[in-house]
């Protein structure tokens, strides 16, 4: 189904609690929904990408199926490379031979794909629309490079990290694309807000010297966030925003590495969007 009017979908990131965005996606999928664009945040960046070359499930399994390999995700390739997840399996290895990605289908879907990172220079969004998934990937990277858990991404000559460091929940940046209405899925349940950062006296260490923007945006980023969820619900209460989200708190770590309970909040996404799949199909028309 493609809407009528503009609608723009918006992803969350969230770590391993983006199991249930893979969940919420695959329904999408199996209902031919189509957006305007498509904005995703770290993980749900990542999610984004199986979405848009149509590949039912490679997102969960991407992210599920190397748990135990260490080249995947480990604390030894962070002591090695200064990367909690491999950029060479993760980037390379997996899209190109384990689980091939269908760069043609990414390419002939007309969604508009956009990656959302955080220029540590400026501490502020830039927001990279993504035509190339080959050229696109190390934006991709960026986004889901987590401070303190990842190297800083160069590309251009411009340091990146982790997108949702300066926006969580682009739902701005959507309806100025254009967008009249935005479907949004977050990987909190309703009524969270975040607390302060207890890493900040390593963030600080880490990067004031040299992105002292970057650590005052870390510093503020629950600030940021709790303002993007009140502007939110005020949208959603206007009917120009469908939010999809878990019924209750998600129990998995960012970096969880049981597949039981990451294939439960598989389902649980899955089953979170068709519940409110009629409703939604109206708020698309």
């Amino acid at each position: 189904m493609t809407a009528k009017c503009k609608v723009g979908l918006v992803l969350e990131g969230g770590g391993m609690r983006g199991a249930f965005t893979a969940g919420v996606l695959d329904y999408f999928l199996d209902k031919n929904l189509s957006f305007h664009t498509c904005i995703g945040v770290s993980a749900g960046a990542c999610h984004a990408c199986s979405f848009l070359s149509k590949q039912r499930r490679r997102g969960f399994e991407t992210n599920t199926d190397y748990l135990e390999d260490e080249t995947y995700c480990s604390f030894k390739n962070l002591m090695k490379t200064g990367d909690l997840f491999g950029v060479d399996m993760c980037y390379r290895k997996i899209p190109e031979e384990l689980n091939p990605y269908d760069y043609q289908a990414f390419s002939e879907n007309p969604t508009e794909f956009y990656v959302v990172v955080t220029n540590c220079k400026t501490g502020e969004a830039e927001y990279k629309k993504i035509t190339d998934m080959h050229r696109g990937i190390h934006y991709v990277r960026a986004s889901s490079s987590l401070p303190l858990l990842s190297r800083t991404v160069w590309i251009k000559n411009t340091p990146y990290l982790d997108g949702g460091i300066a926006d969580s929940i682009p739902v701005k940046q959507s309806e100025k694309l254009g967008n009249h209405k935005q479907v949004v899925v977050l990987t909190r349940q309703r009524g969270y807000r975040k607390e302060p950062n207890k890493a900040m006296p390593a963030a600080y260490l880490r990067y004031q010297r040299e992105f002292p923007k970057l650590v005052a945006r870390m510093k503020n980023r629950h600030l940021d966030y709790n303002a993007a969820l009140d502007y939110l619900y005020e949208e959603e209460k206007k009917g120009n925003v469908f939010l999809i989200c878990p019924e209750k708190p998600v129990e998995i770590g960012r970096i969880e590495k049981n597949r039981e309970k990451l294939e439960r909040l598989y389902e649980e996404g899955y089953i979170a969007a068709e519940k409110m799949g009629s409703a939604l199909l109206d708020f698309m028309k």
